[in-house]
């Protein structure tokens, strides 16, 4: 009945349903148009037990949540998003507890370079690391690069000089390196003195930092921060110390999540499409899954600046 309303083949409706990745568009709008009209609903589990397959996908998160949220909760909305047109489940699981229980493919982030084959050891589903890394595994990222050149090069086009970075104590991972030389590559081509820090991705220890600094210079100063977090306490530093923002002091952020926007001012940050990269994240992993674990490769996506008060005097 689907493949006569369709006007196609058995085969390309089982194609359409169980290997998307394999048919064009225009086939598969085809498929879905009838589907929709007949109310035809895939029979998951049957399919699931042809193909030896359990619809789980495994997220193992490597970082200490309260330094990360609520970015995870955003990529976890796009990752359960694209799981679910798949009818697959997901399940959040641990270091210790990642190869208990059946599943078909794992989701690794926050895995750092050192842990790698700790991490990888004894896996054999395919796997999918989000952020970027130096070892060839495939990976879903913002390009980090990116977003702190396009920070600092608005610094520096609203008048800014003496211009620090202040960057997360992981300066071995790749993401770090790569923030890293976004700001250090548009102080260079400007011909500015480089002047970095590095610290526990925290807004306390930042606003310490951003205060001692502050209180020895007279120069007009901006912060590009690794993170919103970060930069949250730069601003409560520079509030403290009574400066003018766009004026006197500038701070952008980078993530663009919530954090940035419960500052006063509200921060310039470089936004991360983080629910568009999860659901990438879980098309790439189950696109992995389908051709018997094949190599993927890595994406980058764009970041966005977001301009506000923290830079610009008159924003919010």
């Amino acid at each position: 009945m689907l493949q006569k309303k369709a006007n196609v083949s058995k085969m390309t409706v089982s194609r359409v349903i169980n290997h998307p990745d394999q048919v064009s568009d225009e086939l598969k709008q085809l498929v879905y148009q009838a589907m929709e009209v007949l109310e035809y609903v895939p029979n998951y589990a049957a399919r699931a037990l042809v193909q030896n397959r359990t619809q789980v996908v495994k997220f193992l998160i490597l970082e200490e949540i309260d330094t990360v949220e609520p970015y995870y909760m955003n990529l976890l909305t796009g990752i359960s998003r694209e799981l679910d047109k798949h009818s697959y489940s997901l399940q959040l699981v641990t270091q210790k507890s990642k190869n208990i229980g059946p599943y078909d493919g794992l989701i690794v982030t926050g895995m750092r370079d050192q842990e790698i084959d700790k991490v990888l050891a004894g896996l054999e589903k395919p796997v999918i690391a989000y952020g970027e890394n130096k070892r060839n595994i495939d990976a879903i990222d913002v390009d980090n690069r990116l977003g702190t050149e396009l920070a600092t090069k608005h610094l520096y086009d609203i008048g800014f000089r003496h211009i620090i970075f202040f960057g997360i104590n992981l300066l071995e991972e790749e993401f770090m390196r790569s923030r890293l030389t976004g700001y250090s590559s548009v102080m260079k081509a400007h011909d500015l003195i480089e002047e970095s820090y590095f610290m526990k991705n925290s807004s306390r220890i930042a606003e310490k930092k951003a205060l001692d600094i502050l209180q020895n210079t007279k120069k007009p100063t901006a912060i590009v921060c690794a993170s919103d977090r970060m930069a949250i306490g730069a601003v409560r530093a520079a509030t403290a110390l009574h400066m003018n923002f766009g004026e006197n002091i500038a701070v952008t952020g980078f993530d663009g999540v919530f954090l940035d926007r419960i500052s006063s001012p509200k921060i310039t940050t470089v936004r991360s499409p983080v629910i568009e990269m999860g659901e990438t994240c879980a098309q790439l992993l189950l696109k992995k899954i389908n051709e018997g674990g094949a190599q993927q490769g890595s994406i980058l996506f764009p970041p966005k600046l977001i301009i506000r008060g923290s830079t610009v005097v008159g924003r919010e």
